[in-house]
């Protein structure tokens, strides 16, 4: 069976359910009502190959801020759990991805710590109904509640469109590769013995 994991998180202003598969095959089953975020999360699941299950009932008539972030700490929750005692697992995993004229790097240690470090700036103050001040508040969401150390840098790029996804997608190939076993690594591949 694959590691899956299961989060609800209803608030006053968002009610979200979402199931993770990290050993999945790319399906994605995606309502947030943001559809341009959808598309995004869309893309992560398939090139990540992880199976996800997301509703989010939110306030989108106030703005589309509350949806992302609380699905990125759901997000965060699942990976979390979904990974288990990390052992076997290569814990690290890096991405630099070409979308068109823009470039992505993405690098992640599962390592228990919290970080984001986010350099990337757009030319507009949306794409679709996604501001892009959200893709900064998902990340570091995301990172926060997973317990990840989670570098972000745009190389280059003019369209926010092929920007945006290719931080999605580089996140979802960095994060498949931290993610899988090894069967050289028999237990936590650190010097502490944990993470």
């Amino acid at each position: 069976m694959g590691r899956t994991a299961t989060v609800q998180r209803c608030t006053k202003e968002t009610d979200i359910r979402l199931t993770l598969e990290l050993d999945g095959s790319g399906r994605g089953d995606i309502a947030t009502k943001i559809g341009f975020f959808d598309h995004m999360l869309d893309g992560f699941t398939r090139h990540g190959l992880f199976d996800l299950s997301l509703r989010c009932d939110g306030d989108v008539e106030v703005d589309c801020h509350h949806s992302i972030e609380d699905t990125g700490i759901v997000l965060g929750q699942a990976i979390r759990e979904a990974v288990g005692d990390k052992k076997g697992i290569c814990r690290y995993g890096s991405c630099i991805l070409p979308m068109d004229e823009a470039l992505v790097l993405c690098a992640v240690d599962l390592s228990g710590r919290p970080y984001l470090s986010y350099d990337a700036a757009f030319h507009s103050e949306r794409v679709g109904g996604m501001d892009t001040q959200m893709a900064r508040e998902f990340f570091y969401a995301v990172s926060y509640s997973a317990g990840m150390n989670l570098h972000i840098k745009v190389l280059s790029g003019e369209n926010d469109h092929h920007i945006m996804e290719a931080m999605f997608k580089s996140f979802a190939k960095a994060l498949d590769q931290a993610t899988r076993y090894d069967p050289r690594i028999t237990d936590v591949l650190s010097t502490k013995g944990s993470l």
